[in-house]
């Protein structure tokens, strides 16, 4: 059974994928600036309702990305654990009330307004997560990198991002076949090993990960000083670089009216919180 990729490009038959990687760095970074911004609870709404209706066209199964999925749950609530650990009241302080639902011990007091706040918090990753899982998932890497250095990155930024994004898979193909092998070999990895025997056992299959990584990038650094890579520091042409299409400025356009909404929605009354409690 293959190992499930993680940050992977899937290719697609979609429109976000008929996209230029152009248009979708500059949506990805007007969309993401729009939920930054913002604390209003309806602007968060219906940008996580753009944002999940994005990821619906763009044909992407949850399942194929579940690994970030599980892993930005987990980190959400560690973060909504330590917001409430170390300040409890930050929400009454936002929103000037208090009401208490119940007591658990010391200065720990449950309120709706650092729940609702917390509710905040979370709607943001929620906004933000699908669109970042779509700029890397539907993006070719040679895309991205020539969508990078058409706004001004250095090509040679550019294409070693391109690169990073494409060892991604080689990388979690080397671990599954070592672990594999490794395991054939009576190295016990599953669930059934203790915690403990199972990290000693995993730098079994640490060692040869990055002795082959090693080996991947001396010879990719050879190929391209071979081929005169960097030698003209300021031109280069991309192969699959492509022209606007009506769809890219349809794009662009929703991208800067989201952003202008949600600067206007939030800060029209001066202040960035919606407060139900007043």
């Amino acid at each position: 059974m293959a190992a499930q990729t993680v940050l992977n490009y899937l290719p697609r038959k979609s429109v976000v994928h008929e996209l230029t990687g152009t248009t979708k760095l500059a949506f990805f970074l007007l969309f993401t600036f729009a939920g930054m911004i913002t604390y209003d609870t309806w602007v968060l709404l219906g940008l996580m309702l753009v944002s999940f209706a994005a990821f619906k066209m763009s044909n992407i199964k949850i399942k194929e990305v579940s690994f970030i999925l599980i892993f930005m749950v987990v980190f959400l609530l560690l973060n909504n654990f330590f917001i409430f650990l170390f300040n409890p009241d930050q929400g009454t302080e936002i929103y000037g009330t208090r009401h208490v639902l119940f007591h658990l011990f010391w200065r720990y007091d449950v309120t709706a307004e650092q729940l609702f706040y917390m509710l905040n918090i979370s709607m943001k990753y929620f906004v933000a997560l699908p669109v970042a899982i779509l700029f890397i998932a539907a993006t070719n890497p040679s895309e991205f990198a020539a969508s990078l250095h058409s706004i001004g990155v250095s090509y040679k930024i550019g294409y070693s991002v391109s690169i990073a994004l494409r060892y991604i898979p080689d990388i979690q193909r080397d671990f599954h076949n070592i672990s594999q092998a490794q395991q054939a070999r009576g190295v016990e990895l599953g669930k059934k090993e203790k915690l403990i025997s199972r990290l000693k056992n995993s730098v079994n299959i640490l060692l040869p990960l990055i002795l082959s990584s090693l080996q991947r990038i001396d010879i990719i650094a050879n190929a391209m000083s071979l081929r005169c890579f960097g030698k003209d520091p300021k031109k280069r042409t991309w192969y699959t670089k492509r022209p606007f299409g009506r769809n890219d400025y349809v794009a662009l356009g929703i991208g800067v009216a989201l952003l202008v909404a949600s600067i206007v929605i939030t800060f029209w009354d001066g202040n960035r919180y919606y407060n139900p409690f007043v």
